[in-house]
């Protein structure tokens, strides 16, 4: 009897111990993102020439805005056969191991990251690993790695005519998709990478994967997918997607504000404490396939939304390019549609919300959170945020019409500095009103 005590006292240690390792995984993010933010970088339409070395003109501008981590999309060279539009989608690679030449060298893309990092700044760039382009030059080299349809050729990955479909069942390939990936940290000293369509890879891949690519040096790595198995797998943030659909249906006034809070409930249920969620008012896909954020989120609608990203819990939050002028249009996915920049009529407004997470711990990704009652919960959305004794107070309108406001919490009374006027002010129990779509941020 002893003895199986001790087995089962043993196997009890075990699983406790397993589990620990299991937690204190998921928060093993790099120090350097939990209070960082993410700028996207569509260098074929950022500037009339498409180059990398036209885009790092604007690497300053984007520094004295705040900016952290620049993501870029997909810098590969793109598919001929089977090619959309004139120039093709960034994400039907031709091969994993070289630059488009429409952008650059790989020379020059190190040098652009050199000089990105001597400005206190990350690079992660945008990786495809579900499949490839249409005449990737594994197609030749290695039939075996993708999936077969009925007559035996490479078959399309879902409905997408320009690419192959990568199969994972091929150690082989799982091998050498990794070593293309080593190949971008080690030759290139990026910070991370950004997967498309992570959530259609199998979760043992990514388990081989990513420990391989941590153990190179502090990567940040991006899934596009919101599945809970895609941070257990190893990856440090993913697409908050199930909350983007929930304020898109607030901004069009058909669910109300507290509507946020059950897609926070059925996060907490369904992630690993403290994984990342890269929140968002657009990205390129949204931008060009669904009106973000100048149709989702128009005029002054955007405001209190933006604010939301940049403030709620476990968020890292993303600026696409374009929506600090703003672009208030879509931008062509496979031809040339270069945007301008000469208002920058949202800077100074992102400028305050990115130095502000810098600056104060209490807008960390990992910071607690609480929500607040105002009597009001229907049109306004309030919390607080803490960590190490900072705190930050946000108070935001999501309605189209002038609201009452009424902070209840008592521990909150008293000074405090208006981050969006630069005056400090007295926060009481006085009642008072909100504009419409209107927004607030106090450092307590």
């Amino acid at each position: 009897m002893k003895k199986i005590l001790s087995i089962l006292l043993f196997q009890l240690i075990a699983v406790v111990g397993f589990c620990q390792i299991n937690v204190s995984g998921t928060n093993s993010h790099p120090s350097w993102i939990m209070q960082g933010n993410i700028y996207e970088v569509n260098v074929r339409q950022y500037t009339p020439e498409g180059t990398l070395a036209a885009f790092s003109k604007h690497v300053d501008r984007l520094k004295k805005m705040g900016v952290q981590t620049i993501w870029f999309m997909p810098i590969n060279p793109i598919s001929k056969v089977d090619r959309k539009g004139s120039l093709g989608s960034y994400y039907a690679v031709s091969d994993y191991t070289a630059l488009n030449p429409e952008f650059g060298s790989i020379a020059a893309f190190k040098q652009l990251v050199r000089s990105i990092h001597n400005k206190g700044m990350k690079v992660i760039i945008d990786w495809v690993p579900n499949h490839t382009g249409a005449d990737n030059r594994w197609l030749t080299e290695h039939p075996d790695f993708f999936v077969k349809d009925s007559n035996g050729n490479a078959a399309m990955a879902a409905d997408w005519a320009d690419t192959r479909q990568l199969n994972y069942k091929n150690p082989v390939m799982q091998d050498s998709m990794i070593a293309a990936m080593k190949f971008w940290v080690s030759t290139t000293d990026i910070d991370g990478f950004r997967c498309d369509v992570a959530w259609n890879i199998p979760a043992s891949f990514w388990h081989k994967c990513i420990p391989q690519l941590k153990k190179m040096k502090s990567i940040f790595m991006l899934a596009e997918g919101d599945s809970a198995y895609l941070p257990e797998s190893g990856f440090d943030a993913v697409y908050p997607w199930h909350m983007f659909k929930m304020m898109e249906k607030i901004a069009k006034g058909e669910r109300p504000a507290f509507g946020l809070d059950s897609i926070k409930q059925e996060n907490d249920k369904m992630y690993p404490a403290n994984t990342i969620q890269m929140y968002f008012t657009s990205n390129h896909d949204e931008n060009s396939w669904n009106k973000a954020d100048y149709g989702t989120f128009p005029g002054n609608v955007h405001q209190p939304f933006a604010v939301f990203t940049q403030t709620m819990i476990n968020s890292v939050p993303l600026i696409y390019s374009g929506q600090e002028e703003p672009v208030l249009r879509a931008l062509k996915f496979f031809d040339k549609d270069p945007m301008t920049f000469n208002k920058l009529q949202r800077a100074a407004f992102y400028k305050t919300l990115l130095d502000l997470r810098k600056r104060n711990v209490a807008l960390s990704a990992d910071a607690s959170f609480k929500k607040l009652s105002t009597g009001n919960d229907g049109a306004i959305y309030a919390f607080v945020r803490e960590k190490a004794g900072k705190k930050i107070l946000v108070i935001l309108n999501f309605s189209a019409h002038q609201q009452p406001v009424v902070i209840k919490d008592k521990t909150l009374y008293g000074k405090a500095y208006n981050v969006f006027k630069g005056s400090k002010v007295m926060i009481t129990n006085k009642k008072w009103n909100m504009p419409p779509w209107g927004y607030v941020v106090y450092e307590l």
